[in-house]
């Protein structure tokens, strides 16, 4: 390995950490206390990830599948989430934020968003350019192709 492929390694691995941690803090501080982290948990991935089944959402949570049947449950029962039939496989329902649960979601993206925006804005122009490049470059790489 190079040396600065490896200290592009030891910087993600020292920073990427810390910043997911703040987006998670920021993004449960939106959830309202009627949520629980599980279930806010669940509706970011549902919203990341249309037509998720149940099996997709336990996988995802590390829960089984009866526990988080009993927390979409709940999340059908606050209007957040709904059951829809499978277009493709009568016999698979796939879940959907409702317009409330994506409310929830886009606020708390908003305001998440908003106090990242505050915690670099001490960032000069051209740092603030360098870290949008930045993660332009690092999306393709590190984005998910599957579930």
């Amino acid at each position: 390995m190079t040396k600065l492929l490896e200290a592009c390694a030891h910087e993600l691995m020292d920073t990427a950490p810390q910043i997911v941690q703040a987006i998670r803090v920021e993004m449960r501080r939106g959830r309202g206390s009627d949520l629980s982290i599980p279930q806010f948990r669940s509706l970011a991935f549902i919203q990341r990830n249309p037509d998720s089944s149940l099996s997709d959402v336990a996988e995802h949570l590390g829960l089984t599948l009866p526990s988080v049947s009993k927390l979409v449950d709940g999340l059908v029962k606050q209007k957040l989430v709904s059951r829809l039939a499978s277009t493709t496989d009568r016999r698979r329902l796939i879940l959907a934020l409702t317009q409330a649960g994506t409310a929830i979601m886009n606020s708390s993206r908003a305001a998440a968003q908003a106090e990242l925006a505050a915690k670099i804005s001490s960032l000069s122009g051209a740092e603030l350019e360098t870290v949008c490049k930045a993660m332009q470059l690092l999306r393709p790489v590190f984005v998910n192709k599957g579930r």
